[in-house]
């Protein structure tokens, strides 16, 4: 789309060697992803969506800490059971929220505040008439969804009123989502940041109180977990939304353009067409990963345990991809919007490099240290143990190898081009790990299930190269 222009017919060919007028340069604007050194720019940019991450994943493991201390396993089981849930739910509304980031950074990126506005009120529109609804159908049948999942019932009553907490205040939580991920769009990944630290003080110091009651404070239970979570969420949000204003930054709507919160139009139907494909990746890695736990569980109790304890480390090793992953898709959405189409690549395969740099040497760290890391979930002395180092060596490559997919997926994604990238997410997890998995498990046993992540990363990641250097993604790209 930036190819020069042929002549005109009948052009007087005299003026063509004659020295045009510069363009005007593109006004300096806060949130500029599209100028300056790349590997600097993506770093400054990706590190605090990463600490994001970290905080957010810390939090998690720090409200299951006080759960389990205080109200027994029961009520942990109740959170875990809710907590699949959530994960289900907010799959779809993430989808949404992630193509209205991609078509604000293009807006931002040609300068046009008024269109970054206005599709971002659409997203924000769309997503809290999605939650509200959601909302209401999960209260009242949260409890035929726990008894779907089959809740045992010594922690189901704790789980519907943990469940029905979260469903009341998805709204809330929604909008707060949506304030990170639009930010992101328009080069402002701080401001998330310092919204998650004070969310999660506020929920590590208030998920106690709440649960057992201090002082004036009433004794909550499990419900005062999520009642602490739902509060420290608000409070984030609202200081997203008080330095949008107080900082006048570019997605703060005023007047009339409050009105751009209903969804309408070509923006409604951007996110619609976009974020059905983009949450519906979230649902397939999260069936996938359901299945090879039900496969994991036949192996008997120690493996469970120790696929548990792994987990727990490879969420961690995943986060830099993520995190460079969203970095991309905004610096090449913002690029995408100036028309500087040239900067693409460059951006992609730099975050390549570093995405490759981060995650290559927290694999290593993981595989080198992994019995005493290990040990923080299952204990030295646990006859999981080996079985969980047996683990580590096998798998942890897969998720360096798969964080490709995630960088060329994030450069896709910003040119509009989702059902490709789900397509082949599809073949990797099913016939790829899965389909693996039903060959090899006569010929080596147990391994089959382990063995089955890196063949899966595998047949993902060169699916995912093929399409990048030979499919025709670009043309998704409209502005």
């Amino acid at each position: 789309m930036n190819e020069a222009s042929p002549i005109p017919i009948g052009e007087d060919l005299s003026t063509a060697d004659k020295p045009q007028a510069e363009t005007p340069a593109r006004p300096a604007m806060r949130g500029d992803l599209t100028k300056g050194p790349i590997l600097k720019t993506l770093l400054l940019f990706s590190i605090p969506m990463l600490l994001s991450n970290v905080l957010q994943t810390l939090n998690g493991s720090v409200n299951a800490i006080w759960v389990g201390r205080l109200l027994g396993e029961s009520a942990l089981a109740a959170t875990a059971n809710a907590n699949i849930v959530m994960f289900l739910v907010f799959a779809a509304v993430f989808g949404f929220g992630m193509a209205t980031t991609v078509r604000v950074g293009q807006h931002f990126g040609a300068r046009d505040i008024d269109a970054a506005r206005r599709t971002f009120g659409t997203g924000v529109g769309f997503c809290i008439a999605i939650s509200i609804a959601t909302g209401l159908v999960g209260w009242f049948g949260a409890g035929a969804l726990l008894d779907t999942l089959g809740t045992p019932a010594a922690s189901r009553a704790d789980a519907l009123a943990y469940l029905r907490v979260i469903f009341i205040t998805i709204p809330l939580a929604t909008v707060n989502m949506m304030l990170a991920m639009g930010m992101r769009g328009v080069g402002d990944s701080k401001t998330p940041l310092y919204a998650m630290i004070l969310a999660v003080v506020l929920d590590i110091v208030f998920n106690p109180l709440l649960i057992i009651g201090v002082g004036p404070l009433p004794r909550l239970g499990v419900a005062g977990s999520a009642i602490a979570t739902a509060c420290a969420n608000t409070a984030g949000m609202l200081f997203q939304i008080w330095t949008i204003y107080r900082k006048d930054l570019a997605l703060r709507l005023r007047g009339p353009e409050l009105g751009y919160l209903r969804p309408r139009g070509e923006d409604l139907r951007y996110v619609v067409a976009k974020g059905l494909p983009m949450g519906a990746q979230m649902l397939i890695v999260s069936s996938a990963g359901l299945i090879m736990v039900g496969l994991v569980n036949r192996e008997g109790l120690d493996a469970a345990a120790a696929y548990g304890a792994s987990l727990q480390l490879w969420n961690y090793l995943q986060m830099p991809a993520f995190a460079i992953g969203s970095a991309v898709s905004a610096m090449v959405a913002q690029s995408l919007g100036a028309g500087d189409h040239g900067r693409v690549d460059k951006v992609t395969w730099i975050g390549l490099g570093a995405n490759l740099v981060m995650s290559s040497a927290l694999a290593a760290l993981i595989v080198g240290f992994d019995r005493p890391l290990l040990a923080l979930f299952l204990g030295g002395e646990s006859p999981a143990m080996p079985i969980a180092e047996h683990i580590q060596v096998i798998c942890t490559a897969s998720f360096v190898i798969v964080s490709i997919t995630m960088i060329m997926t994030g450069t896709m994604r910003a040119y509009g081009a989702v059902v490709a990238p789900l397509v082949i997410l599809f073949l990797g997890l099913y016939p790829g790990r899965l389909g693996f998995y039903a060959v090899a498990q006569p010929w080596i046993g147990s391994d089959a299930v382990w063995w089955a992540y890196p063949v899966g990363s595998a047949v993902t990641v060169l699916l995912t190269l093929a399409y990048y250097r030979l499919g025709n993604w670009r043309a998704a790209f409209r502005k």
